[in-house]
């Protein structure tokens, strides 16, 4: 049975100041954080992602961290990340081929969209939504493989390695991934609509997907914390986003 590990990524208030937004009706805008390496090849500014979100005009030639990669989003064709924190890359190792990694954010709740809307927009926005920002599941990858060590990448050939040229530690000047992870085009995918991790009315108090289905206790700031799932908890995420279903999220008043 699968188990899953949910990682924390995305533009926060630290870097670059401000977060992805949130919409009334679910969907959302991925934001990556800057890239503060030098790197050996060119890589994205956020001006070349066109987001239509609103960011410091400073910030719209700063060079993006594009990590993960989705297939869907600008300047990617693969589904991959990678990590050179300890704390993350250490429960993700674990994984296996046909594990699950699920990716989340903190998002600022928005009024409007930005740009062109694919159908009516809601007044207000869904009473799953926080208030003023909450932390959200805005993506998965199924791992096509195993995950793999920096040492493992290095000897790859050529055209395994190539599966993740776009991925912002392979761009680095100095290659510095713990893991990198590879997903299955078949069932990885950037969401359309998030997915709930923080309860209704307040951001930093985490729902039941948090305290009752992953390893973490909820507590203090959980959401910049790995969480792991076990095969129910990686059950009840799918078929939440299957089915559209986020009241789940949340316990039995």
């Amino acid at each position: 049975m699968p188990r899953g590990v949910a990682v924390n990524v995305g533009a926060n208030t630290n870097i670059p100041g401000v977060r992805g937004p949130i919409y009334p009706d679910g969907r959302f805008r991925y934001v990556p954080i800057p890239e503060r390496e030098p790197t050996a090849e060119s890589v994205p500014t956020y001006a070349d992602l066109d987001l239509d979100v609103d960011l410091p005009a400073e910030a719209l030639d700063e060079r993006v961290h594009l990590d993960p990669t989705f297939a869907e989003y600008p300047c990617c064709d693969r589904y991959t990340y990678g990590d050179d924190y300890a704390a993350k890359a250490g429960p993700l190792s674990e994984l296996s081929a046909g594990d699950y990694v699920f990716f989340y954010a903190t998002l600022s709740t928005a009024v409007e969209i930005d740009g062109d809307a694919d159908g009516p927009v809601p007044d207000a926005p869904a009473d799953w939504i926080a208030p003023e920002w909450g932390a959200y599941v805005i993506g998965q990858f199924r791992l096509a493989r195993d995950p793999l060590t920096g040492d493992e990448y290095r000897v790859l050939d050529p055209d395994e390695r190539a599966w993740f040229d776009a991925n912002a530690h392979v761009r680095r000047e100095t290659f510095d991934a713990r893991v990198l992870l590879a997903g299955d085009p078949e069932e990885s995918a950037l969401y359309d609509r998030a997915i709930p991790l923080s309860e209704r009315d307040a951001g930093s108090d985490a729902n039941r997907l948090v305290t009752e289905l992953s390893s973490d206790s909820g507590r203090g700031p959980w959401w910049r914390r790995p969480m792991r799932f076990d095969a129910d908890g990686v059950e009840e995420l799918l078929a939440i986003r299957e089915n559209r279903a986020v009241e789940r999220c949340f316990a039995a008043p």
